[in-house]
């Protein structure tokens, strides 16, 4: 009873107008519209672009019409959720743009070549194929999504005063990278690696290949323990909806630095070291199933934190004196 009670019980001063999430997601949307109109002759699939683009904002004026009518926490609820829940289609989205730019993979598999005399996510998934490696990693890898349903949820619950904060940070980070990957078209070794041959990659050859990927998805087998129960998760996850896209900085990386952030701004010690190790599993498990090169991951870690501080930083220049949600 006191579950429901919560769930709807009435905001005292309803949000009147879009969440600052929102907005940020109809910023994205046409900042990306813009660069479709200008390259429409060459993106490959404009039609269900567009499309998705405005099923987007008619189910962001619905969900606000929902809440304007009922505005209690679960509507305020759905419509963080909704938006949240679409991450996983903008991602893919990335790829319908970068691969009109030529590839850089060569440039980021020297650099990492250069600083670690060798490419750690070749040597580090072969030197290391135990399942006491290759599963927790995986854990670690798998384990992305429901961290940020964790923060969410816990904000939600505990800390409802700071929820549209920690949902507006969690949500713009990740509009942040994807701006990022559009404009930066590293596609990760996994997939660099199996158009060049690993022959070339074992040499400390890297060439440059251009315009391949703008035509090509073919990806080596995610190294790690065959039959493990992370490990296969893993593999059906990567099908799901992985493209040659999104390599630097590592986005799992970054956003869960985010959501680290966000946990010890909750004061909450045992989210945060609860959070800790599967992040800290994460950050290896990037370039150990060669989704990422190690530079990638450390990227990740900085980008992050400046994402965080800069998020936050713009969350209170723009709702200085709205309604605050008390529990």
């Amino acid at each position: 009873m006191k579950f429901l009670k919560y769930l709807f019980a009435i905001d005292k001063k309803p949000v009147k107008g879009l969440l600052l999430l929102e907005w940020s997601v109809l910023i994205y949307l046409v900042f990306t519209l813009l660069i479709m109109l200008f390259t429409y002759t060459r993106v490959h699939n404009p039609e269900s672009m567009l499309w998705g683009r405005v099923q987007i904002v008619a189910m962001t004026l619905a969900l606000w019409g929902v809440y304007r009518m009922v505005p209690c926490r679960l509507t305020m609820l759905a419509r963080v959720v909704a938006q949240l829940s679409l991450l996983g289609w903008w991602y893919p989205d990335t790829y319908e743009f970068n691969r009109m730019f030529p590839n850089l993979d060569h440039i980021f598999a020297t650099w990492e070549q250069q600083l670690f005399d060798c490419q750690p996510a070749l040597t580090f998934s072969q030197n290391w194929p135990s399942p006491w490696i290759s599963e927790p990693l995986s854990l670690g890898y798998v384990s992305y999504y429901p961290i940020i349903a964790a923060v969410t949820v816990y904000y939600f619950f505990l800390r409802y005063d700071e929820f549209l904060r920690a949902s507006f940070i969690t949500l713009t980070s990740f509009f942040l990278f994807y701006v990022i990957f559009i404009f930066l078209p590293v596609a990760g070794p996994q997939f660099y690696f199996e158009a060049v041959g690993l022959d070339q990659i074992a040499q400390g050859i890297f060439p440059n290949i251009g315009h391949y990927f703008e035509t090509h998805q073919e990806c080596l087998p995610i190294p790690g323990y065959e039959g493990g129960f992370f490990h296969d998760l893993n593999i059906k996850a990567h099908d799901a909806g992985e493209r040659p896209t999104a390599a630097f900085p590592s986005s799992h990386v970054g956003v869960t630095v985010v959501l680290l952030w966000l946990a010890w701004r909750a004061r909450s010690r045992w989210l945060f070291w609860t959070l800790l190790p599967l992040a800290v599993l994460m950050f290896f498990a990037t370039f150990y199933i060669q989704a990422h090169y190690a530079i990638d991951a450390i990227a990740g870690i900085f980008v992050g934190t400046l994402f965080y501080f800069l998020l936050d930083y713009v969350y209170s220049l723009l709702r200085p004196g709205k309604a605050v949600h008390r529990k």
